[in-house]
């Protein structure tokens, strides 16, 4: 695959992705082309079968313009999601609907090797059912769990994961070799944002921060309408925000005090199970400390238990601390708020964003729009879709 500045030809056909039904004298007022260079890179994609010229527009006074639209049947990406909580793979047409798609929790037996053999049943079974030859696949795009090399294709030593094995898994490398085609790996919060930032682009959001609060925090930033990345993957740095100078530390790594330490389901499960050891009344008090599990706390936090309340509402303002920092420092115009913790019940979500917009400095002159996305728990997956998409040289 040719990761190199995109032609024109390729310019074009992103522009007609994103707009939907766009017509020649749309092009030419957002692209520096001639009428007859773009008369000519219009039919090389209609001779190639990547657009077709759709119903006609609404005339002005003239002829009824031809709309053009991508021809979604063309070709078609994988999407894939590696996460410690669930992952998912999605089988996408080149309007990035979804043809068939599927998700699975993570647990102790899902060791890199029997993911990778997973994932590949599940895409030749998507290509079957769907009816789509292997040599229509552009390829698979993977969001995956940071930290992570993506210029080598490596999961370097990600936390959490319930099973053994994931360190320093060549998973592109691995997935190429299985599946026969192209595999391009991003940090799961970079391919979350990607696909939120396509899903608005009606609204034309310049400035976007993505959080990610589950197993870990993880962070990603759009500026200018480009993904903010710096000398080494960035994704788990929020989570290191040092929110109490004398306060907990999570594991044996990481900084004291950290935002981690205090908001995510580890440290959540940590201290409730504390707790409950040393006699809190809560409805889960008969249930062994080392059994209470995340799935246990959101049932209770449904069923009003005091305590897990109180442990759920103050992981929540913690995290709206950590977030109204983010903001103060980057000035985003939409913020999307995911992970199992802020969508575990609607009243964490809502508490999460009254703490953030109570510390924004600049308010109320200043104040980003909050939201949880428009494709909430599939944004991972259906973003590493389009991050490959986007890279594809339409050859």
């Amino acid at each position: 695959m040719n990761m190199k500045h995109p032609t024109i030809k390729k310019q074009v056909f992103d522009f007609i992705i994103r707009n939907g039904s766009v017509s020649k004298a749309a092009l030419m007022d957002k692209m520096t082309f001639t009428s007859t260079s773009l008369s000519r890179l219009l039919e090389e994609l209609l001779t190639d079968g990547l657009i077709l010229a759709s119903e006609l527009g609404l005339s002005t006074g003239g002829r009824k313009p031809i709309l053009y639209r991508v021809n979604p049947d063309h070709r078609a990406v994988f999407g894939l999601e590696i996460s410690r909580f669930s992952s998912s793979i999605g089988l996408y047409d080149l309007n990035l609907k979804p043809l068939s798609f599927e998700r699975w929790k993570m647990d102790e037996r899902m060791t890199p090797e029997a993911l990778v053999v997973k994932i590949t049943k599940l895409a030749e079974q998507m290509l079957m059912d769907c009816g789509i030859d292997r040599e229509k696949v552009i390829g698979i795009g993977i969001g995956a769990v940071g930290p992570l090399s993506r210029e080598d294709g490596i999961m370097l030593k990600p936390r959490y994961f319930p099973a053994e094995g994931w360190s320093n898994v060549p998973i592109c490398e691995w997935l190429e070799q299985r599946l026969g085609m192209t595999a391009l790996l991003d940090n799961g919060a970079n391919t979350a944002i990607i696909g939120e930032h396509w899903a608005l682009r009606n609204e034309e959001v310049k400035h976007m921060l993505y959080v990610h609060a589950g197993v870990g925090l993880r962070t990603a930033m759009i500026a200018s309408g480009q993904i903010v990345r710096g000398a080494v993957d960035m994704e788990g740095s929020f989570g290191q925000m040092i929110i109490q100078t004398d306060g907990p530390r999570l594991g044996d790594e990481g900084n004291y005090g950290a935002l981690e330490a205090l908001v995510s389901i580890p440290a959540l499960e940590k201290k409730i199970r504390s707790q409950l050891k040393l006699g809190r009344a809560s409805s889960l008090s008969g249930i062994p400390p080392e059994e209470v599990q995340f799935d246990l706390l959101q049932k209770a936090y449904r069923a009003k238990d005091a305590f897990i309340t109180e442990q759920f509402l103050q992981t929540a303002t913690y995290l709206g601390i950590g977030i109204a920092n983010l903001i103060n420092i980057l000035h985003p115009e939409a913020v999307i708020l995911g992970g199992p913790l802020v969508n575990a019940h609607k009243s964490i979500y809502d508490t999460v964003i009254q703490v953030a917009r109570s510390n924004i400095y600049y308010s109320p002159q200043y104040e980003p729009k909050f939201t949880q996305g428009q494709l909430t728990e599939d944004a991972v997956t259906a973003g590493a879709a389009l991050m490959l998409l986007q890279e594809w040289d339409l050859t």
